[in-house]
C-alpha cells in the first residue's frame, strides 16, 4: 500500500535557525499518526515543509507517492486537507460559508450541503448563520474543523486542533478525526497532551530539536525513557478504564532540588 504522505530526511531553517534536522514521517490510509514534542521541537515546521509551505534544504516530501513539488495547487488540494495552528480569519463570514470553503471542487449548492452536514458533526449547526468573528475561540475552532472535514481529502493534517478547547470538544475533535481514518483517510495530528495522543493515535512520532526521537505504538514511543529524555518527565503511560494517561512529574534540575540560594 502506498503511503498517503511521506517525508524523508527533512532539513530546514527559519532564518538562520535550524528547525528540522533530518526529520521525517510516513502515514498510511486508515492510520492516525500523532506528532508530539516540546515547544520548538519542529512539529509545525515538519508539517509545513512536508506540504510544500516551507522550503527544504535537503530531503523530500511525497503525497500519494508523488513529489509534492510536482503537484499544482488543485492536485494538492485534492490529496490533502490542512488545518493550520493559526485560527485567524479576516472576514466575518457565516460559519456555513467558511465550512463550504473546504469543498471548492463542488457546485455551490452541493458545497453548502456538505458544509452544513460537517457543521452538524462538530456540533455547530445551530450557529451556521453566525459570523465567525462573533464566535468564541472554541466555536471558531469547530467551524474550521468542519471546513477541514468538508475537503473529503484522503489525507487530513491538523496542527494543534484541540488547543483551547474544553475537554468534551477535545474528545469530539479526536473522535471525528478517528472516524475519518476508519473510513480510509490518513490522519496526522500534532498534540501537546501526551495522554490524548496515546489514546487517540495508532502511532506516535516524537520530535526533539528537529529530529525524530521515537516513532511507534504509544507505549513504545512514549516510554519512560522517552518521557525523561525528551520531555523531562519522571513517569509512564498508565492504562485506565478511559484509556492510556500519562502519570508523571517534572524531573527537577540540580538547582531546583537544592532550593533557593540563601
Amino acid at each position: 500500500m502506498t503511503a498517503a504522505w511521506t517525508i524523508e530526511g527533512a532539513k530546514a531553517r527559519r532564518g538562520k535557525a535550524l528547525v528540522l534536522d533530518g526529520a521525517g514521517l510516513s502515514v498510511a490510509p486508515g492510520e492516525v499518526l500523532g506528532v508530539v514534542g516540546p515547544n520548538g521541537a519542529g512539529k509545525t515546521s515538519l508539517l509545513r515543509a512536508g506540504l510544500g509551505l516551507m522550503p527544504l534544504e535537503t530531503g523530500r516530501a511525497l503525497l500519494g507517492g508523488r513529489a509534492i513539488g510536482g503537484l499544482n495547487p488543485i492536485e494538492r488540494a485534492r490529496l490533502v486537507g490542512y488545518l493550520p495552528q493559526e485560527r485567524r480569519l479576516a472576514w466575518n463570514l457565516p460559519a456555513l460559508d467558511v465550512a463550504a470553503l473546504g469543498a471548492p471542487d463542488l457546485p455551490p449548492g452541493e458545497a453548502l450541503a456538505v458544509a452544513r452536514e460537517r457543521l452538524t458533526r462538530v456540533g455547530m449547526s445551530h450557529l451556521a448563520e453566525r459570523g465567525v468573528l462573533d464566535m468564541s475561540g472554541g466555536e471558531r475552532a469547530r467551524v474550521l474543523l468542519a471546513r477541514l472535514l468538508a475537503t473529503r481529502a484522503p489525507l487530513l493534517v491538523a496542527d494543534e486542533p484541540v488547543a483551547g478547547l474544553d475537554p468534551d470538544a477535545q474528545l469530539l475533535t479526536l473522535d471525528l478525526l478517528r472516524a475519518q481514518a476508519s473510513a480510509g483517510a490518513a490522519v496526522v495530528v500534532t498534540l501537546h497532551d501526551l495522554g490524548l495522543a496515546a489514546r487517540a493515535c495508532d502511532r506516535v512520532l516524537v520530535l526533539d530539536h528537529g529530529r525524530v526521537a521515537a516513532d511507534g505504538a504509544p507505549l513504545e514511543a512514549l516510554s519512560p525513557t522517552v518521557l525523561a529524555d525528551v520531555f523531562r518527565l519522571d513517569g509512564a503511560l498508565v492504562e485506565t478504564p478511559a484509556g492510556l494517561v500519562v502519570a508523571a512529574r517534572r524531573t527537577l534540575s540540580q538547582r531546583e532540588r537544592e532550593g533557593p540560594t540563601p
